[in-house]
């Protein structure tokens, strides 16, 4: 809760008038405790979840041609019902789990000196906050997600999210309620070690699960703005590692491609990319537009 009673007092407390955006955030938040700015994280997290992946629902629903071009697995197709239930199973997992975890975690983001206060973040300082983010949470993600991948962690916990060989937008944060505990961790360590504001906070959760949903869409669009970010993996780099499933040990990564190509975990990939590519290449040449699947070769793909 802001300790000021007036914008006016809050301007003498900067020293200067406020901004726009800070006045609006005074009006706004002036009135309410810290625990129930914090709590808009569930509502951000269903909004997202519920409203995000339709639009390419409707595309994968509708049929559209000029669409089906795009479609990394289009030989798979999901029906209404089918798109339905993973929604409905996403929602029981989001009001058991991941709502309960937000209620009760505030202490945590209280410890770390998340705040609410004036005033409010530069755009850089917000941009460098969320850059350290997506690193941290990066990089301590592809080593759990590597761990998901043995023998243990596979069968008893992350096969759950490999159902969806070919993955859709609802899919996700479709996963087993454990592994929803624990990739909770990497979402919570780059706050934690660079904590800022509560509406860098929230942007941070809002994007993480937007960039979620944008590579499990099973759609590569040429014209993604995510196309002009370094190093960036997109759809067709995570649907990849969904394709090969339980097998899979390439592609570990859930935003960026740095560590998978470090440690050489996208060996497989590339190699198979290599390949569709050349054959692509044959199959225009003589007049055959149908490239856009892997399934040039399952055994191949399946042998990294």
């Amino acid at each position: 809760m802001l300790p000021y009673g007036t914008l006016e007092e809050a301007s003498a407390a900067l020293g200067r008038n406020l901004t726009m955006a800070e006045t609006v955030w005074f009006n706004y938040s002036a009135g309410k405790s810290d625990y129930y700015l914090y709590c808009h994280n569930i509502f951000f997290l269903f909004f997202v979840f519920s409203v995000a992946p339709l639009p390419l629902v409707f595309v994968e629903l509708a049929r559209l041609a000029g669409f089906d071009r795009y479609k990394i697995q289009p030989k798979v197709r999901l029906s209404g019902s089918e798109i339905g239930r993973c929604y409905k199973d996403v929602m029981r997992m989001f009001f058991f789990i991941v709502g309960p975890l937000q209620l009760v975690s505030y202490p945590s983001v209280q410890m770390i000196g998340i705040r609410t206060g004036l005033p409010l973040p530069s755009g850089w300082e917000m941009f460098a906050q969320l850059l350290v983010y997506f690193v941290v949470e990066d990089f301590t993600n592809y080593w759990i997600h590597r761990f998901l991948h043995n023998k243990w962690g596979y069968e008893k916990i992350h096969r759950v999210h490999h159902e969806y060989t070919a993955p859709i937008g609802f899919a996700a944060p479709y996963a087993h309620w454990a592994e929803i505990l624990i990739l909770g961790i990497p979402s919570f360590l780059g706050p934690a070690m660079v904590p800022g504001h509560m509406i860098t906070f929230w942007m941070w959760i809002a994007l993480r699960q937007i960039e979620a949903i944008e590579t499990h869409c099973g759609y590569d669009f040429p014209w993604s703005p995510t196309k002009y970010i370094p190093f960036y993996g997109g759809a067709e780099y995570h649907d990849y590692h969904h394709y090969v499933g339980g097998q899979s040990q390439s592609n570990f990564a859930s935003v960026f491609t740095y560590c998978d190509y470090i440690y050489g975990t996208d060996k497989g990939y590339r190699y198979q990319k290599k390949i569709f590519q050349k054959l692509k290449g044959e199959l225009e040449s003589n007049g055959d537009q149908n490239g856009g699947s892997y399934h040039f070769s399952t055994q191949d793909i399946k042998s990294d």
